[in-house]
């Protein structure tokens, strides 16, 4: 029996990752597909059609009106980034909303966080943003928004949609009832009136006049917006780069390749040698760094970047350093630091207890920065889904705060089984609260919620945001918002750092907290499915750590994620004292898996010795030979290991991206006599079979 026939008939079984579904895209007609169903596609092959997108947008407009939270003749809201030119997968959303029997209100090109937020300003049952985010133009997928709270799907919600997902029928020859509604202009208003709002971007009273700023959309949602608001709150001057909507998104550009690195060197753009060489952004920084050097020396000027993600909910600042000639990468745990250190600054008695919530993928020593700024730290598992859920969680803890008698007592303790249980479903979340509003308790605007930032490494940050609904009341909006954070964290360094001495300035700019050690190994082209809690790799890589952490003195055990049972956490302390972890899981954006460090600076050596233990392991035991990047992967690796291999000669697209691929498995590294095998690609290249 295959794998995904096995999946297929698991009762746990759900084809959504962390964020909805994402996969390499192809028309139903490919020859490549002949003969098999939208879901054989999807499960064999591993490979998105418009038919398989339009049989998941009717699956879900339909579950939601078969449990009466929808109706035919409701609205459900549709965006999508830039990438599919030619409109079939996103016609297809939309012609499944509309035989489901529901009115698609389009929105075209838009980032992310707007459509949750249209959503919820017009009262619609549900949203679609058809993206697939910081990954590669040739892949594409969906993420989910409910109408409660803007929250994306949990597992449980992914498992009913899979299933019924699963027991469709053909849907050709179903009618088009619902109507095609373009809302594409109020919705750009609404977001720009959002950005603009002084309560959401923090920017009354703070002056950018002193930034010269690069906007960098990676040819996406953003292209156009981010820049137009940044020009409308005051920057001195802003420059647009990768902003054409050509289908290109993340080519170069974007997070996504910025991930993992603290610091861009001059080195690294160098052209034929450097990681970074054809990334026009980073070019523009430093070109501009030199340019105005003595300005930037002086102070009168700071050179900073915004780079976003192709659907705009994630952003990473950038800041040229003129006495290092350098580019600092602040990631979302800097931003999201900075963004906290400003609202205590500015209202502590407000803030003073609340909660900062940040993934398992953030800087250990960003629970130690934000508990000594007087926050609550809390640690989620990877997803801003899990962090919305947190804020969620919250919203109804603190509503229940001022309750009292029986009712009360028994929706304490609903509350109390939610937050325990490893099955976790949006409307329960939605159900207790509705219980809460009959009783009319609590804060219904939640200007009290003891809540602060959420973040992720990568980029998503949340804050509490405020726009109008359709009668004109402010609604609270949580959301990952690159644009938002953006603005907040100009607005905290402003304030924050202005005016301090250049030397200062920039010493906080590279290290707004104590930094720890972290870093993340990865594998593409696996067999995911065999990573699972309790499978036999699952218990090499725990076995294989804690022995590697026994020899080097470190105490280590297994911490059980009720929220992520599949990924292998282990806790270590070192002989010092300190605190460190390695946590294996598979991505849910894309096909690898990752084995990530954190510790404290002086962990370095033992958790790199480690984790390539780990990665060895998962290279032999998981690598898929019938992907078809496998091959390339062994082509271009032998041929680098004949002699270097000049970025000229490799050609077609595939391998051009196996070759950053290549890069990020840390298999090879370039040279300026081209790229090179490092000892883990000559390792690998030997043990790989024929």
């Amino acid at each position: 029996m295959t794998p995904s026939k096995k999946r297929s008939i698991s009762r746990r079984f759900r084809v959504q990752g962390t964020d909805g579904i994402r996969r390499q895209v192809r028309r139903a007609s490919d020859p490549s597909l002949n003969g098999l169903s939208p879901m054989q596609a999807f499960l064999d092959r591993g490979v998105i059609t418009e038919e398989f997108m339009e049989r998941y947008a009717y699956a879900h407009v339909s579950s939601l009106i078969r449990n009466r939270q929808l109706r035919r003749g409701d609205s459900c809201v549709v965006g999508w980034d830039p990438r599919d030119v030619k409109g079939y997968f996103t016609g297809a959303v939309i012609r499944g909303i509309r035989k489901a029997g529901v009115h698609a209100l389009v929105l075209g090109t838009v980032p992310t966080p707007l459509v949750p937020m249209f959503m919820m300003s017009r009262g619609a049952g549900g949203a679609f943003m058809v993206t697939a985010s910081h990954n590669p133009k040739d892949q594409n997928g969906i993420k989910t928004f409910l109408a409660y709270r803007g929250m994306k799907l949990l597992p449980e919600n992914d498992i009913a949609l899979t299933r019924t997902l699963m027991s469709l029928g053909a849907l050709r020859s179903k009618p088009v009832k619902g109507r095609r509604i373009d809302q594409r202009q109020p919705a750009l208003d609404l977001f720009r009136r959002f950005s603009l709002d002084p309560e959401n971007s923090w920017c009354r009273d703070v002056s950018f006049k002193n930034i010269l700023l690069v906007v960098d959309p990676a040819r996406g949602s953003l292209a156009g917006i981010a820049a137009e608001v940044f020009r409308k709150v005051g920057f001195g001057k802003v420059i647009e780069i990768n902003n054409r909507l050509n289908g290109n998104v993340n080519l170069n550009s974007g997070v996504a390749d910025l991930e993992g690195y603290s610091v861009i060197s001059r080195d690294m753009i160098q052209k034929g040698s450097g990681l970074f060489s054809k990334h026009a952004a980073l070019l523009k920084l430093f070109e501009l760094g030199r340019k105005h050097k003595n300005r930037l020396r002086s102070g009168t000027l700071r050179l900073s970047g915004a780079v976003f993600d192709a659907d705009g909910d994630r952003f990473y600042r950038l800041d040229y350093h003129p006495g290092k000639d350098c580019l600092l990468v602040l990631s979302g745990d800097e931003t999201a630091y900075l963004q906290a250190e400003y609202l205590m600054k500015c209202d502590p008695k407000k803030y003073q207890g609340t909660v900062y919530v940040h993934t398992v993928e953030s800087d250990l020593n960003t629970s130690r920065a934000v508990a000594r700024l007087g926050y609550r730290p809390q640690l989620s598992p990877v997803g801003d889904k899990w962090v919305l859920h947190c804020i969620a969680l919250l919203i109804v803890e603190t509503r229940m705060k001022g309750m009292r008698g029986s009712k009360a007592a028994a929706l304490k303790k609903k509350l109390g089984l939610l937050q325990r249980s490893e099955q976790q479903d949006v409307s329960a979340l939605e159900t207790l609260e509705a219980r809460i509003d009959r009783l009319s308790a609590g804060d219904p605007e939640l200007r009290n919620l003891p809540f602060a930032v959420g973040s992720e490494e990568t980029g998503h940050n949340i804050t509490l945001g405020w726009m109008d609904g359709k009668e004109g009341e402010r609604m609270p909006v949580f959301c990952g918002n690159g644009l938002k954070s953006a603005l907040n964290t100009f607005a905290a360094s402003q304030v924050l750092l202005g005016g301090q001495p250049v030397a200062r300035y920039y010493a906080r700019l590279e290290r707004p907290f104590p930094p720890g050690f972290k870093q993340t190994l990865y594998v593409y082209s696996i067999h995911q499915e065999q990573f699972v809690n309790g499978s036999g790799v699952w218990h090499r890589i725990r076995r294989s750590i804690l022995k590697a952490a026994r020899e080097r003195g470190y105490r280590g055990r297994v911490t059980p994620f009720r929220r992520d049972r599949d990924m292998l956490y282990i806790s270590l302390e070192s002989p010092k004292g300190t605190a460190a972890g390695i946590f294996v899981r598979n991505s849910g954006t894309e096909n690898k898996i990752s084995v990530n460090l954190r510790g404290a600076k002086g962990d370095a050596v033992s958790l790199k010795a480690m984790g390539e233990q780990a990665v060895r392991i998962l290279f032999t035991a998981l690598k898929n030979e019938d992907s078809r990047h496998y091959p390339v992967e062994l082509d271009l690796l032998s041929r680098i290991a004949g002699k270097p291999l000049q970025e000229s000669q490799v050609t077609g697209a595939t391998h051009r991206r196996v070759l950053v691929e290549l890069e990020k498995q840390k298999l090879v590294q370039p040279s300026a006599k081209g790229w090179r095998l490092t000892p883990l690609g000559s390792w690998y290249i030997n043990s790989a079979p024929e």
